[in-house]
Order: C-alpha cells, then sequence, then structure tokens
C-alpha cells in the first residue's frame, strides 16, 4: 500500500478547514528535564519530536501534553507556550496586542502575596509541512511578565513532582 485515503476521498483544504485522510504513522518523545526560565522572550522547553513524513502532500497532526508551573510574588501568575516547526513558529497563544505578554495560561488570585499555578499545556494543531525530509517539532514557553520574580518551569521536578510531558506527531495522509 502506498497510501492510505478514506473511501470517499479526502477534502479538499478551505479557508479554516483542513483535511487529512487515513494514519500513516505515529511517533512520540517525551521527557522529564526540568527547563527554567524567567523571561518574556520564548525559550525551548525541552519537548520535541522529529518525523520523517513519507509523503510531500501529508499533514502532521501534533498533540502536545505539557507539564508546567508558573510561579510569581504577586496575585497573579502565567504565561504562554508555543510551537515551532524547525524554526519557523506555526502555533501560539494569546498575548497583548504588541506580541508580547503570552498569557495562554493564566490564574489570578486577589490579595494573595505569592502564586504558583502546577497544570499541562494541552494542544492539539495540524500542520501541512510540505516535506519528505526530517522535520523537528518543539514546544517554547514565556512568562507574562519579569515583575515580582515570575518563573516557568517545564517539566517540574521538585517536591516529589515528576513533571514529564509528551509531544505526538501522527502523519495522516491527504
Amino acid at each position: 500500500v502506498d497510501k492510505i485515503v478514506p473511501v470517499d476521498g479526502v477534502g479538499t483544504d478551505s479557508g479554516n478547514t483542513v483535511y487529512g485522510g487515513g494514519i500513516v504513522q505515529i511517533v512520540q518523545n517525551n521527557t522529564s528535564s526540568e527547563v527554567s526560565m524567567t523571561s518574556t522572550t520564548f525559550a525551548d522547553t525541552g519537548l520535541n519530536c522529529t518525523i520523517t513524513p513519507k509523503f510531500a502532500s501529508s499533514k502532521i497532526l501534533i498533540i502536545v501534553n505539557q507539564q508546567y508551573r508558573f510561579t510569581r510574588s504577586s496575585s497573579q501568575t502565567g504565561g504562554g507556550f508555543r510551537i515551532l516547526r524547525g524554526s519557523t513558529v506555526i502555533q501560539t497563544g494569546p498575548d497583548n496586542s504588541s506580541g508580547s505578554e503570552p498569557f495562554g495560561e493564566y490564574l489570578v488570585v486577589d490579595g494573595a502575596s505569592n502564586i504558583e499555578l502546577y497544570s499541562r499545556y494541552n494542544v492539539q494543531y495540524l500542520d501541512t509541512p510540505n516535506t519528505t525530509s526530517s522535520t523537528i517539532y518543539k514546544t517554547q514557553m514565556a512568562v507574562h511578565t519579569t515583575n515580582n520574580s515570575a518563573q516557568a518551569r517545564a517539566q517540574y521536578q521538585a517536591n516529589d513532582e515528576n513533571g514529564r510531558s509528551y509531544m505526538t506527531l501522527i502523519e495522516v495522509s491527504a
């Protein structure tokens, strides 16, 4: 079999609607290596995965399950994540109008003097890389603000935590 295509064929991409067919291959990677940062500039989280598409026409379904911890000596904390194909940003969360101050994950507790947010960033994104070359995908994160000792950690490992993050890449025929 050269290609798996649904019986009724694969739809044609149009506007915000993207179509794919059958699963060609699945690749998954994970990491538990903690990465810490205090900048509003996005930096690598240590989570990445590489796939070599069998067909240039294929789509790649990216599934991210990223463990994180945001802290700040204030009544609010947060930050954001984005996905890159190589060095190209292909998906990013919300930020302010200037493109800084990411806040895809954010928590406000009025009256608090110290706040911690532990959670998982979960996202699915369907990419069209148009290649059969080895392709690396990775996540990056940044804090919303550098004020009040803001800090972000991916794969948090302290206090008996065992943070592990996963990225799954699924090649889908088109």
